[in-house]
């Protein structure tokens, strides 16, 4: 029997994550900015679509994992007090980084996911001290409702054909709102809040247990192997009775729609970068760059919203925001990206949390 989170040592690990995350968001966020998609060598093109998709389910899986963490004292304590105080401030920061989301949506940033994961904190909330049976039961459920989902609805509905994925044209009324929301937006909750939901159950386990990280790899390895194999399987004898476009629809691993085969994929992709960066901070733990990336980690929610405001803010003044490279925009990345452990280091010198952490940590609690 696999056993519960039992310290209350932050584990820097999940912070490492967050700043490898980070970086994939940059590369995936920048291409699609600077309208650079396809337009470079191959090695190019297969270097950032790594990352299309996988980073935003690391940031989520880690979400649900930060949640199990700190409500680990209300669950196991078994006290309703402590549940309904949980609870509270969960909606609290749920609110908060909707209304941040919609802010940032308001600026231009269409693919925000800030205002997703408010909803799916809010969802979590009433799990906080559900079993993991009735959770898994439930991811299972959003997982199935989203492939129905998709197979019987359009989901080109409410995006502009002529730049499909980039405009969303009545998301401001409250069929496409919802529509959105629960199916076809950037991370619709059918099925994104299953990642979340798997970082819960993955946060109520002893992450710096060597023998649960090594499970954990292991499940997660086997998992994303089978589920590419057999996506590649289907996808070949799929065409001798569908059309390339629809083969695609229903059995690739891309974020466009996320069906199970990508639902499983990213989250088995999500789990090995978790664990693999615990690894690395436990065994350089005093290594200067893994520290670096740890403070970076840590200030995960300024540095999202400051690529927007920031980062876009310099293509502007470069007049560089049409028809690049994906060289530039890779090298723009990994610029805005080494940027932001600069300003991590620095600010972390005399700050325990980040700006917006700060704001948020005030309001909040």
């Amino acid at each position: 029997m696999i056993k519960r989170q039992i310290t209350d040592r932050r584990i820097e690990g999940l912070d490492f994550a967050r700043a490898l995350a980070l970086f994939g968001m940059f590369v995936v966020n920048y291409k699609v900015i600077v309208m650079a998609e396809g337009n470079g060598a191959e090695w190019l093109i297969w270097f950032t679509e790594l990352f299309q998709g996988r980073a935003s389910a690391i940031f989520v899986l880690l979400a649900g994992i930060g949640i199990s963490l700190m409500t680990r004292h209300a669950r196991n304590g078994n006290s309703d007090l402590l549940i309904r105080k949980s609870k509270k401030i969960i909606w609290k920061r749920s609110v908060f980084l909707f209304l941040l989301g919609m802010v940032l949506y308001v600026a231009g940033w269409t693919g925000d996911i800030l205002h997703y994961y408010g909803v799916f904190m809010f969802i979590a909330s009433f799990l906080i001290a559900a079993s993991n049976k009735i959770i898994i039961i439930i991811c299972i459920l959003f997982g199935l409702i989203a492939q129905i989902m998709q197979v019987t609805g359009n989901y080109l509905k409410g995006w502009n054909l002529d730049r499909p994925f980039i405009e969303y044209t009545d998301f401001w009324t409250t069929e496409g709102y919802l529509r959105n929301l629960l199916f076809n937006g950037y991370h619709p909750i059918f099925p994104w809040v299953c990642f979340f939901l798997i970082g819960m159950i993955i946060g109520r386990h002893d992450l710096t247990n060597k023998i649960i990280l090594k499970k954990i790899g292991i499940i997660s390895s086997i998992l994303l192997i089978f589920s590419e194999f057999i996506s590649r399987v289907l996808l070949q004898f799929s065409l001798r009775v569908l059309d390339v476009e629809s083969a695609s629809y229903l059995f690739q691993t891309g974020p466009i729609p996320p069906n199970l085969f990508y639902l499983i994929s990213n989250t088995s992709s999500a789990l090995l970068v978790v664990v693999i960066s615990i690894y690395i901070t436990s065994k350089f733990s005093r290594n200067w760059l893994i520290n670096a990336l740890v403070k970076t980690g840590q200030l995960a929610l300024t540095h999202y919203v400051s690529h927007v405001f920031v980062g876009i803010g310099i293509l502007i003044l470069l007049n560089k925001l049409e028809y690049q490279t994906l060289g530039f925009s890779l090298i723009f990345s990994v610029l805005f990206f080494v940027g932001s452990i600069l300003f991590s280091i620095i600010w972390r010198m005399k700050f325990k949390r980040g700006p917006l952490e700060l704001v948020m940590r005030k309001l909040v609690n």
